[in-house]
């Protein structure tokens, strides 16, 4: 049982991390590997490749002759001068304290030739960018975290391309938040959204970086990469001798690539590269295990914040026999077409592409693929090695994970259609009669019965997301780390009947976290009742990513309580008025 206490104050800890020596790299790996400054604790071998991987750096990027500070004096506080071409961005307004740059392109539209090619360095400009305007979404099947057919918004008409091709395949683009202060040298904070790397995409409401950005000041990026068969696709005789491109993980290198421009103009948007937090959540936590194990990426992950994910890969056995089936059913599909294989699917549309795996229900893409070069042959050994032992975690997952999946063991009574317009039109000020009879079927009624909902998602919970989650922390425990911390979310102050049929159900961390209670998928769940509560407990829970991120621990004193590390976990609740803390530990 966990116990409970209510927030107060206590002392803050920290923890330096030392740097380890870089590991070799693949030759040819997407343009190069980033320049880091060398820290003061780096290895001779470290800083030697550190001069010549900024040489190289230096020379592949056309000089752009602009200052490496973002706000200059009698100039638009928003204009930045990137290795890529100078940018303007938003100023939010002294309401939201923040700056905000929308829809930066970080590489070249994977498109026509570039389909299921490893990412290309978008090319430089000279004119000035506004950036003040989301990107669209990557290609995917719709579904209740895509995007609209209307654009990369969240609206109604979500559910009109629920099972249809929404997105465009020139998605490659990042945002970038930050106070409007003149402080510098502040936290980068690079998000990864979810969408079990089938959907998603950045410009989600619930990934609004701009109170994340105020609140923990830090820097906040929010990122868009290719999901689904765009993402992930490892066929035979795809690669035309590109090592990156033979290992199928596209979705990875996009996030390499943005990673590597956020790396490289951190300063530019007042950031410290050298302090850059990858967080993401379910898929996303999956790519952020990813990049922590990639030889291509972890130099460049300072702090880690995997949340409601573990390290997980497929084999490239299946991969491929995955590509097989694909191919099969675009040509059951399109027999009267003269190609065949992979020439066909390069030959389809985008749209047209996505039309074949919903109807063979293939869009389950294999993704990570542990292949050898972009993602090792076997990560969990790399991740025991000590590759990661310096690098802070905070770990998360909500107690009931499982209850957002009733679709995948046939739980619900209504379609995704149904549901989707009702959970959109519901007043949670305002609940009316519903019961957890009009969302659920009888079989799982009452909730609580043995075999009932309860227990069919508790099984769910632990068969995709607590034990892998356990096993990645616990691997990165063997391998000397010091520095794990992870939160269960009990939060379920929901009107009823969600309080039921969802309570601390996958995903509905998110809000708290960035601090944004507007609409979104979850907006059910946020009402005037349960207000005060809630907004204290993502105060809290903000204060402590501010904490990491800055320090490499979330401990601080408004929690009045240590947070213990792995395996004890800290739990975050809260009534309708006051936070209970308590903990619980996973043996």
């Amino acid at each position: 049982m966990a116990m409970m206490v209510r927030f107060s104050d206590t002392a803050c800890h920290s923890r330096t991390k030392e740097a380890v020596p870089m590991p070799a790299v693949p030759s040819g790996a997407v343009g190069r590997q980033p320049a880091r400054r060398p820290r003061t604790t780096s290895s001779p071998l470290r800083s030697i490749l550190g001069l010549v991987l900024a040489a190289a750096v230096l020379t592949a990027v056309p000089p752009t002759g602009a200052s490496a500070h973002a706000v200059q004096p009698g100039k638009d506080p928003t204009l930045v001068h990137t290795t890529l071409g100078p940018i303007v961005g938003r100023d939010e307004g002294r309401s939201s304290g923040t700056y905000s740059w929308l829809g930066i392109p970080y590489a070249e539209p994977p498109v026509g030739d570039l389909r299921w090619r490893a990412p290309k360095t978008h090319r430089s400009w000279v004119d000035v960018r506004r950036t003040q305007r989301y990107g669209s979404g990557c290609p995917q099947p719709g579904r209740f975290f895509s995007p609209s057919p209307n654009g990369p918004f969240y609206d109604l008409a979500v559910r009109d391309g629920l099972q249809q091709p929404v997105g465009e395949e020139d998605c490659l683009t990042l945002n970038v938040f930050r106070p409007s202060t003149p402080k510098r040298n502040l936290p980068v904070v690079f998000f990864i959204h979810g969408g079990s790397n089938v959907v998603g995409y950045s410009a989600d409401p619930m990934y609004d970086g701009r109170e994340l950005a105020r609140r923990a000041e830090a820097v906040v990026v929010t990122v868009n990469y290719r999901v689904g068969i765009f993402g992930w696709l490892n066929a035979e005789g795809s690669a035309a001798g590109d090592p990156l491109s033979a290992s199928g993980n596209f979705g990875t290198l996009d996030l390499v690539n943005a990673l590597r421009f956020v790396d490289q103009n951190a300063r530019k948007f007042g950031g410290d590269a050298d302090n850059i937090s990858v967080m993401g959540q379910s898929a996303g936590a999956v790519n952020v295990w990813s990049l922590l194990v990639s030889p291509l990426a972890r130099p460049m992950v300072d702090k880690a914040i995997p949340l409601s994910g573990g390290l997980s890969t497929r084999s490239v056995a299946d991969a491929r026999a995955y590509a097989d089936r694909v191919m099969q059913a675009a040509k059951s599909d399109h027999p009267s077409s003269d190609k065949n294989g992979l020439d066909l699917l390069r030959s389809l549309s985008a749209d047209d592409l996505v039309r074949v795996l919903v109807r063979h229900r293939l869009d389950a893409t294999p993704a990570v693929i542990a292949d050898g070069t972009v993602i090792p042959s076997d990560p969990y050994a790399v991740l025991e090695s000590g590759v990661g032992r310096d690098v802070p975690v905070l770990a998360g997952n909500t107690l009931e994970e499982g209850k957002l999946f009733g679709s995948a063991i046939a739980a619900h009574k209504p379609s995704d259609y149904d549901r989707f317009t009702l959970q959109y039109l519901f007043d949670p000020d305002n609940p009316g009669d519903l019961t957890p009879s009009d969302l659920l079927k009888d079989e799982y009624l009452p909730v609580d019965k043995p075999q009932g909902w309860n227990e069919a998602a508790a099984a769910l919970t632990e068969a995709v997301f607590t034990g892998i989650n356990r096993e990645s922390l616990n691997a990165l425990a063997r391998s000397g780390n010091r520095s794990l911390y992870h939160y269960r979310f009990d939060w379920n102050q929901q009107p009823a009947p969600f309080d039921q049929v969802y309570g601390a159900v996958h995903a509905i961390d998110l809000p708290f976290v960035f601090g944004n209670f507007g609409r979104s998928v979850f907006s059910y769940a946020f009402s005037q009742q349960n207000q005060p509560g809630r907004l204290r407990l993502s105060d809290l829970m903000i204060a402590s990513i501010r904490n990491f991120v800055t320090k490499g621990s979330p401990q601080h004193r408004g929690l009045g309580r240590t947070w213990d590390q792995w395996p004890t976990s800290l739990v975050l609740d809260a009534d309708d008025r006051h936070v209970h803390l308590g903990s619980t530990t996973d043996r």
